[in-house]
């Protein structure tokens, strides 16, 4: 594994602009990587597309849209009891408003059952929003023994967005175990994580 810090460019213009900067400072053709990440949910893991086999958000809305028709056709036979007794219908009237309140009670509570447990546990703190990796040119630089934090500061001044340093493998001037699934930790982020570690002597 080797240190890599990336940054994300709207162009390749801009990207092949600031690698040209990289090129000045001593960086080697071979430590400098440019490609598009695709947009999120388009990278093709699978043979039929998308990104995963199975939304994370949706493995529990099942137990919460049986739980929903429970308490929605409890909630509608109370509320169809209700009507009833108010109108004071005949029975074959009666029969009928008991048994679409407990048919559409049971509906609304099977959808909002099963809307309340479809959430992505896999959300930020900060924004609420599921990490992703976002679309864009990516200008990924090998720093095997270098300063990444200067080429971090770098990358950022040069307006790059989601700049990143990961631990990762350089193979013939590629990124070869890039992964656009995971999404970018923030090479501050991971300078300060390292920081706040004891030193050991």
């Amino acid at each position: 594994m080797t240190a890599i810090v990336a940054g994300r460019f709207d162009s390749f213009s801009t990207a092949e602009s600031v690698a040209s900067r990289l090129k000045a400072r001593g960086f080697a053709d071979q430590d400098l990587s440019l490609f598009y990440v695709n947009p999120p949910g388009q990278h093709a893991a699978y043979p039929v597309g998308g990104d995963h086999a199975v939304d994370a958000g949706a493995r529990k809305s099942g137990a919460g849209a049986i739980a929903g028709v429970v308490i929605g056709a409890a909630a509608g036979a109370a509320v169809g009891a209700m009507l009833v007794a108010a109108l004071s219908a005949v029975p074959p009237v009666s029969i009928l408003v008991l048994v679409f309140a407990v048919g559409l009670g049971a509906y609304l509570g099977s959808l909002a059952g099963a809307l309340a447990l479809a959430r992505d546990g896999r959300r930020n703190p900060v924004t609420g929003q599921p990490p992703v990796r976002n679309a864009g040119v990516l200008l990924a630089a090998h720093v095997p023994g270098g300063d990444t934090a200067a080429v971090a500061d770098l990358l950022r001044r040069e307006g790059a967005k989601d700049v990143e340093r990961a631990d990762g493998q350089w193979v013939d001037g590629r990124w070869v175990d890039f992964d656009p699934l995971v999404p970018p930790v923030p090479a501050d982020a991971r300078r300060q994580a390292q920081g706040s570690r004891p030193r050991t002597e």
